[in-house]
């Protein structure tokens, strides 16, 4: 338990919670929604004694008390299952997740998740995120996606990874095999709302993304509703005789669940193996060979998280982070430029 004396400063916000948020020091990594669980708590005290109403009116001058709990464990167990660690400090990590494994518990995956490896890995060097001693999941990348992602080991970096991330300024690119091809000369793609071409033969997808309206594991591509989504894909190698294949990078701009693949399917460019969104499309033996059967059987979506790059949310040193294909898509890759381009 630590306790932190806070002064509410000229021209405050009239809601407690909101002044506490802005008074608070930036060390102490508290936040806003941190802040008002602890006033529901009855962990914060003003001039007249504990003040549970996040709402209550505020006075510039007065001291209010905090009583910062130390983290909770959490129910989630640590399992020490090997992980490829690209950067370690004490405010966070960076990983190179294997396709096949879920980054958070949940309810069909209670265990064997990314949580569950980090919590053994970092044990003691958690300082708490939101009150639990766990690691910050600040993004995500679906069970059967490969590639780089960044957790948080303590509140502070938790906070301003997240603040980066929403502002869309960290920097994450994909590389994907997929179906078709990216041509600025294709009717069929640019009659296709929300697809629009930018310098550089990039293609931009733009619409809203929300839950599908009678498939509820699915997203699905709305204009109404839901929330604002944009990816950018740029097409890098090209395969099959005539072209029905490519290697692409994908940037986002948002980062909505399954956003890259729902994206990608809308415009007809569906993933190579990606068993939700790649519909019953068939490789064509006769434009790619041998390759066919190797796109074919793929076993998962042929997406890979490649690039990642941010500021530190605490040194504010720039970083940035590059994962080779792993060599299931290697593989792929390769069998399909044999085929030629």
């Amino acid at each position: 338990m630590s306790n932190l004396v806070v002064t509410i400063p000229a021209n405050p916000p009239e809601r407690l919670d909101k002044a506490l948020a802005l008074a608070v020091p930036e060390a102490a990594a508290l936040s806003r929604s941190r802040l008002a669980q602890l006033i529901a708590d009855g962990a914060v005290s003003g001039p007249d004694g504990v003040v549970r109403n996040g709402k209550a009116r505020v006075a510039e001058g007065q001291d209010y008390l905090i009583h910062v709990p130390d983290p909770e464990p959490v129910e989630t167990r640590p399992e020490a299952i090997p992980l490829v660690i690209v950067h370690e400090d004490d405010d966070l990590i960076v990983i190179d997740k294997p396709a096949g494994m879920v980054v958070h518990p949940a309810p069909g995956s209670p265990n064997g998740t990314l949580v569950n490896a980090l919590l053994a890995h970092c044990g003691d060097t958690l300082s708490g995120i939101g009150g639990e001693k766990r690691p910050g999941i600040v993004h995500r990348i679906d069970k059967d996606t490969s590639g780089l992602l960044v957790v948080a080991k303590s509140d502070r970096a938790h906070h301003r990874l997240a603040a980066q991330f929403e502002a869309h300024t960290a920097q994450r690119r994909y590389l994907a095999l997929a179906h078709g091809v990216i041509d600025g000369a294709d009717a069929r793609l640019r009659g296709t709302p929300g697809v629009s071409f930018e310098d550089g033969a990039v293609l931009k997808i733009t619409s809203r993304l929300t839950r599908h309206a009678t498939d509820r594991q699915r997203q699905a591509v709305y204009f109404d509703k839901g929330r604002h989504a944009v990816t950018r894909a740029r097409m890098l190698e090209r395969f099959g005789t005539p072209p029905v294949a490519m290697l692409v990078e994908c940037r986002l701009e948002t980062g909505r669940t399954h956003q890259i693949r729902v994206h990608m399917a809308h415009a007809g460019l569906g993933l190579i193996g990606d068993p939700v969104y790649g519909g019953a499309r068939r490789a064509s033996a006769k434009a790619l060979g041998a390759a066919a059967e190797a796109v074919s059987v793929f076993p998962r979506q042929a997406l890979h998280a490649a690039h990642l790059g941010f500021d530190h949310p605490v040194t504010g040193e720039s970083l940035s982070f590059d994962s080779p294909l792993p060599a299931d898509m290697q593989a792929l890759l390769d069998a399909l430029r044999l085929t030629g381009t």
